[in-house]
């Protein structure tokens, strides 16, 4: 049995971990706010499912350095997703998303360097580090946007290039998460995420597009497009991201000190209206009447992750295509409308 902390754990991603560890007999503690939109759902779900006592919640900050730092003791994994997650929202307050991107990455990693007794950390990153990749040839096709020169997508090797306050906050804590392996010695991982999607993800419009417009597409609330449709995502079904995490924590010694693209690679890609559109409008059974806006801050044409580095280190690869994945959404969507009215 390991002790894990979980900041974030009452998010999309975090509940699913929690439940998971929780259903193989690990000691978990949630570090989360409550701040995000179903994260208190999220929570009950599991106290429903394990019990009060199956688990220990802490409602606190990342930006508490002192709690985090009681917390982190005595833990062998600590997994920080807790964050700040919208680039809109990183315009319009960028100094509230430094101190909780920037600013609790740095106390996560305080509080472990702290404890001195080397818990692994996974940083959960993304690939808005590489910024709008300037440099790298993209073409306009039919439904997509595509890269001509890299088919298996953008390495871990692409120059870092931080775009929008968000790109900057998160792109901080990523290069301090790196660096404290090189300097202290902590086993830290950094995990570059794209698009990940699935069940007890409570979408927005600014953050978790595919849940988003599922939900929108079931509850009959209106959806906009930002751009012409045709920008490309890597999708990853929840699943496959947490088989990864687990496959760090398992090969800790391989993993540490690494950085690792995590998303559905080439094979699992949509442009976010022309493709996913047609494959939403497949499972709903009608026709969906969307709105054009112009493109949004910060929004890349096409990302794509190379996720060959993580498959020959970790053994690690997506087990869901894009349609099983998006089926096992809008099934659990729909089985839920109770929770989007």
């Amino acid at each position: 049995m390991k002790r894990y902390l979980v900041t974030g754990g009452a998010g999309f991603i975090g509940c699913n971990y929690v439940a998971r560890l929780l259903e193989r007999g690990e000691e978990v503690t949630i570090y989360d706010n409550l701040s995000r939109q179903g994260t208190k759902r999220n929570l009950k779900w599991l106290q429903d499912a394990f019990g009060p006592e199956g688990f220990n919640f802490v409602q606190a900050d990342v930006r508490d350095a002192e709690r985090l730092e009681t917390e982190a003791r005595a833990k062998d994994v600590i997994v920080h997703l807790a964050g700040q997650v919208a680039v809109t929202s990183s315009v319009t307050d960028p100094r509230q998303d430094f101190e909780v991107n920037a600013l609790g990455t740095f106390n996560v990693l305080e509080a472990s360097r702290k404890t001195g007794e080397r818990p692994i950390v996974i940083y959960a990153s993304t690939n808005k580090v590489y910024g709008e990749m300037e440099e790298i040839k993209v073409e306009e096709r039919e439904t997509a946007y595509a890269y001509r020169d890299i088919p298996m997508g953008v390495p871990e090797t692409q120059p870092l290039d931080f775009h929008s306050p968000y790109g900057c906050s998160k792109g901080a804590g990523d290069q301090y998460v790196r660096d404290y392996a090189r300097i202290y010695d902590l086993p830290t991982v950094v995990m570059r995420q794209s698009c990940i999607y699935g069940p007890r993800q409570f979408g927005i419009e600014d953050q978790g597009w595919v849940a988003w417009f599922v939900i929108a597409a079931l509850t009959g609330k209106p959806i906009t497009i930002y751009g012409d449709g045709k920008q490309v995502r890597d999708v990853l079904f929840i699943d496959d991201l947490l088989n990864a995490y687990d496959a760090v924590v398992d090969q800790q010694e391989i993993a540490t000190g690494q950085v690792y693209n995590i998303g559905g690679g080439p094979t699992n890609t949509m442009s976010i209206w022309v493709e996913f559109g047609r494959h939403l409008r497949q499972l709903l059974g009608e026709e969906l009447p969307v709105n054009y806006q112009d493109w949004r801050p910060g929004d890349q044409k096409i990302y794509i992750s190379d996720i060959r580095k993580a498959h020959q280190a970790l053994g690690w690869a997506p087990a869901y295509d894009v349609r099983r994945g998006l089926r096992c959404l809008f099934d659990w969507v729909h089985k839920n409308m109770e929770l989007f009215q």
